[in-house]
């Protein structure tokens, strides 16, 4: 049986983490699959968004804490090279990708929703850095939340393992949208039809640009941004866009 399941409707790829018995913990082959199904969907012209959301009662509780019980160290190591392929993966794609989450999003599983570019929780769902309880450390998802809401209160939550829940973290910022019970695949589709909407061009091109200026000083970031703002609005999408904003038309989009 598979570990993930995908599928396209609407320009929407979903990619569904399937381990429900485990409550869809990373062993190599989810690791491995999830990474595959990334790249695949990163590079189908029908997906113009990608969700990412977990099977059965919860989105992630982390690594199969099994898969590496009886490790050596090497192996562990070649295991978390095997994670990271996702993380790099993601950090490279010029689609939006949106976590959709309920239940459980921990360690490893909160480290996936805070990689994807969007946020979406059901009012129950719960976040957290929890590997310090079990003797072990979330560095790679304390990474992730650091990104969100900075070091100090990022190492906090590493450090004591405390839960979040998805109210907090729309509070804190990485959550976008807390969805009433029942409604969160309807607020996750309605917020990636409105992605789909948008030029393809415009959404690449945010997403390299703030790639390409984080971490760099003001007076290289801002030059940076012109030379990509630049570049887009003398693109086809951009040459649509601001001509149909001024004819009050829909903009027909090509991606170019």
């Amino acid at each position: 049986m598979p570990s993930i399941l995908t599928r396209i409707s609407e320009e929407i790829g979903y990619i569904t983490l399937s381990r429900p018995e485990a409550m869809n913990t990373f062993n190599e082959e989810l690791a491995r699959e999830l990474n595959e199904a990334l790249l695949e969907m990163g590079k189908n012209r029908d997906v113009k968004v990608v969700v990412i959301n977990g099977e059965g009662k919860h989105f992630s509780t982390g690594i199969d804490l099994r898969a590496i019980l009886s490790k050596e160290r090497h192996e562990i190591r070649d295991f978390l090279d095997l994670m990271d392929l996702h993380n790099h993966t993601l950090h490279a794609m010029t689609k939006p990708v949106i976590a959709s989450v309920h239940g459980y999003a921990l360690a490893n599983g909160t480290g996936l929703a805070l990689a994807c570019d969007f946020v979406v929780a059901t009012k129950d769902a719960v976040f957290g850095t929890t590997a310090v309880n079990v003797g072990l450390i979330c560095l790679e998802p304390g990474y992730q939340l650091a990104r969100w809401i900075g070091e100090k209160r990022a190492l906090q939550y590493v450090l004591t393992g405390e839960l979040i829940p998805a109210e907090k973290g729309r509070e804190l910022g990485f959550v976008y949208g807390v969805a009433p019970g029942g409604k969160l695949e309807e607020m996750t589709l309605s917020l990636a039809k409105r992605l789909a909407g948008k030029s393809p061009a415009s959404i690449r091109t945010g997403k390299k640009g703030f790639v390409r200026m984080e971490g760099l000083p003001i007076e290289r970031a801002i030059p940076a941004g012109g030379d990509l703002f630049a570049a887009l609005a003398a693109s086809e999408d951009g040459r649509e866009g601001v001509q149909a904003f001024l004819e009050k038309r829909h903009p027909n989009f090509t991606g170019r």
